[in-house]
């Protein structure tokens, strides 16, 4: 697998087009708009995340780029990405309209969120979204490598960018390594597996031994290999617990032992079932 390139700090991925994309971000699926989106997003903000993770189909960017606005953080330090929804028709009107809501001049990073209708009818839309400077960066999520593949095939600016369902549990091995020969990132979505895993003994063997919490066992697993992470709570401490990931090393041995509990068998696919 290719090294991942960071930013000097270690804390940020650089993407194909230069863009720097900060490694921990807050995702805000299930985070309802108004009060408890602003408060997440502000507490992410003060405990150090520079990358807010939203998306159209969340109904809550409105919220998101109060909080951002209002955050006292200069703009051009926050990652704001958002997904467009293919529901919808045209990515670059979608764009625009997500900006409006969020009340920036860009977003950082604009995704197509999963690839209903195939994988390629959206991509030119994508493009000119990028033209017209509504996004910094583009990509895709939730797409397979046949699904990727045929957008590099037509693209003319290339996806930076695929966020899928990615943690120890769902290590799609054969997924990120075409990510990375095809110089896209793969960024991980639901790296705490929902909270479904936390409980398993064997991750918290490993927490125990090195003094760290279950999440944060996850989160630092993916962040050694330079995958970014958006992990999602409304919950102040827990915000604050998981931005603590940049100051412990997991061993050799320990990420072996996180990668053999995959379920996925290694898989290429970015889903075991499709919700489209």
């Amino acid at each position: 697998m290719a090294e991942a390139t960071l930013t000097r700090d270690g804390r940020a991925r650089v993407l194909r087009d230069g863009n720097a994309m900060p490694l921990l971000g807050l995702g805000v699926w299930q985070v309802r708009r108004g009060r408890e989106a602003e408060d997440a997003v502000r507490w992410a903000l003060e405990a150090g995340y520079r990358h807010i993770d939203t998306a159209q189909a969340y109904g809550n960017e409105e919220s998101v780029g109060k909080a951002v606005r209002e955050s006292g953080v200069p703009r051009e330090e926050v990652f704001v990405a958002t997904k467009f929804y293919p529901g919808s028709r045209d990515p670059e009107a979608e764009a625009e309209k997500s900006l409006e809501r969020l009340g920036l001049e860009h977003v950082d990073l604009y995704l197509i969120h999963w690839p209903r209708g195939g994988p390629t009818w959206a991509w030119p839309g994508m493009e000119r979204a990028h033209e017209r400077g509504y996004a910094r960066s583009i990509g895709v999520s939730n797409f397979d490598v046949g699904e990727l593949d045929a957008v590099l095939a037509e693209a003319t600016v290339p996806p930076a960018v695929n966020q899928v369902q990615f943690s120890p549990f769902k290590y799609r091995r054969a997924l990120i390594e075409a990510c990375e020969a095809r110089d896209v990132v793969l960024e991980a979505y639901s790296p705490l597996t929902t909270g479904r895993n936390l409980r398993d003994p064997r991750l918290a063997e490993i927490g125990a031994r090195v003094g760290r919490t279950p999440a944060q066992v996850l989160l630092r697993w993916a962040v050694q290999r330079g995958i970014p992470v958006i992990p999602k709570s409304t919950k102040r401490d827990r915000i604050a617990e998981n931005a603590q990931i940049f100051d412990f090393t997991l061993s050799d041995a320990d990420m072996e032992a996180l990668d053999a509990l995959d379920e996925t068998g290694g898989t290429d696919r970015a889903l075991e079932r499709k919700w489209w």
